[in-house]
Parts: structure tokens; C-alpha cells; sequence
């Protein structure tokens, strides 16, 4: 039987993001491996916990589209919670930790992937940059343009109507 590395991922807005995909496909690439997605509630409750699990779906049928063995979970608001009540050193070789560049990501902000780091006992911590989502712009359709004849800028002229 083959070993199969177990590696946490936690992420939140990047977390069906395109780099941290091609990141996950590459460390499966190496080794056979089984990742768990973590995503922290973006908020206390359970609305928080609602779009989380939203999120959640939505990243798992990304990763399991990319051919990637993937199962998932939601978290604790706080992201260091979330990862303090999910981390068993029998379960996880690794974690993989997906942030938006620095400026934009409060994770950065409290050095998230050093905190796990330490929290892990100093097991292996990937930190994968992922830019933000881009909003899709809202369609409308075109406004129709007015009919006019062949007639309408002598009508105009002489009645002052447009």
C-alpha cells in the first residue's frame, strides 16, 4: 500500500481560486495526496457560517473538476480557531494556506501562515498567493436607438422637436 499524504488547506475568498488549484495539482503531482479545505466563516453566526459553506461547495466542485481528492469543512470565524480545532498531527502531514497579495488580505495582516506554522508544532506550511475574484460586471442590454426618417432634422429645424 502507498503512502498518501493529508494536507489541510485553508482558505476563505481564494479558495477556488485558479493559482491555489494549480498549486494543489502540483503537490499532487509529487505524491499521492488527500486534501482537506477549510474554510473559515468570513463572520460570527450562522450567516457567516452559510456563506462559508456556499464558498465551500463551490471550491470543492472546482477542485474535484480539477481531478483533485478533496473533502471539506467549515470553520471558526477566526481563522487561527479554525485551524487550532481542525489540525491532528495523526491526520495532516501538511498545511496549505491561500491569502489574497499583501495590502488586501487581513490573514497577512496577522501573519497567518508563521502562526500555523508554530501552532502545527512547525510542520510544513505552503503559503499560496492568490489574487481576488473579479467582480462580473452587470449586463444591461444596449439602449434601442430612436427611429427617425429621412425627414426628422428638417422636422426638427422648423418645430424646434427632437
Amino acid at each position: 500500500m502507498a503512502w498518501k499524504f493529508s494536507v489541510l488547506v485553508v482558505a476563505n475568498v481564494t479558495a477556488d481560486a485558479p493559482e491555489l488549484i494549480q498549486a494543489l495539482k502540483e503537490r499532487a503531482s509529487r505524491d499521492s495526496c488527500a486534501f482537506t479545505l477549510l474554510v473559515p466563516a468570513p463572520a460570527a453566526g450562522s450567516v457567516g457560517r452559510e456563506a462559508a459553506r456556499t464558498r465551500l461547495d463551490s471550491a470543492l466542485a472546482a477542485m474535484r473538476d480539477a481531478g483533485l481528492e478533496v473533502q471539506g469543512e467549515v470553520g471558526d470565524h477566526d481563522p487561527i480557531a479554525a485551524v487550532h480545532d481542525a489540525w491532528d498531527p495523526t491526520r495532516y502531514d501538511e498545511v496549505v494556506i491561500s491569502t489574497l497579495p499583501t495590502g488586501a488580505s487581513k490573514w497577512l495582516q496577522v501573519d497567518l501562515p508563521s502562526r500555523v506554522e508554530k501552532l502545527t508544532g512547525g510542520s510544513h506550511v505552503t503559503h499560496v498567493v492568490a489574487e481576488p475574484p473579479r467582480p462580473v460586471p452587470p449586463t444591461t442590454p444596449a439602449p434601442k436607438p430612436e427611429k427617425h426618417g429621412v425627414l426628422a432634422p428638417l422636422i426638427a429645424a422648423f418645430t424646434g422637436k427632437r
